[in-house]
């Protein structure tokens, strides 16, 4: 007899118990996208390509990001550094690199693979569309941009004439290749240059 008294009165009251002690509390409604909160500073977001400080980019075509990808999202194509154009400082780089974020399930594998702290995630984390294809990123939108100082490649390496010194990290001065380079860097009447 209790049994029924209890199922009949105080469990349907008890299955409303949460919507009772919520439904007088202030709503919290997040105003997106007119007031944007900023993300935790370690926010997995898209995707970007880094450069050495002379411009070089630092990706070497290794395909390491690609092979650690669990969601097969990045394809890389690296090829072979010349004399007349360098990419990168050191052999190879990576001539084609894309990132599919139909697939991509923003991990951050692909940043613990990268030998060279090439590939970083960015707390950009507005990535929706309404192409398909416009979700699928070419190394032109993944390339981090060129700050002051630095030169578009292909160009020499301007840090140091051994490429070891880019991979070791060191904070060398930058040494024109050529003075077509130097120009480029420093131009005639650039300001801090002496008179």
């Amino acid at each position: 007899m209790t049994n029924t008294v209890r199922e009949t009165l105080w469990d349907p009251i008890a299955g409303f118990g949460v919507t009772f002690r919520t439904m007088f509390k202030k709503v919290v409604t997040e105003q997106y996208p007119f007031e944007k909160v900023p993300t935790a500073p370690r926010f997995h977001g898209r995707h970007q390509l880094n450069r050495w400080p002379d411009g070089l980019e630092k990706c070497i075509g290794c395909e390491l990001c690609a092979w650690a990808c669990p969601a097969d999202a990045i394809y890389v194509e690296g090829a072979s550094n010349t004399e007349d154009e360098r990419f990168s400082p050191g052999e190879r780089y990576g001539r084609v690199y894309q990132i599919n974020y139909l697939r991509c399930i923003l991990c951050g594998l692909c940043i613990e693979a990268c030998p060279t702290r090439a590939l970083t995630m960015t707390n950009e984390y507005e990535l929706a569309d309404d192409n398909r294809a416009d979700l699928i990123y070419e190394k032109s939108d993944l390339l981090a941009p060129l700050l002051p100082g630095m030169v578009e490649p292909p160009h020499e390496m301007l840090i140091s004439d051994d490429h070891h010194d880019y991979y070791k990290g060191k904070t060398l001065p930058l040494l024109p290749a050529d003075p077509a380079a130097d120009a480029k860097v420093n131009p005639p009447g650039a300001p801090g240059e002496d008179s």
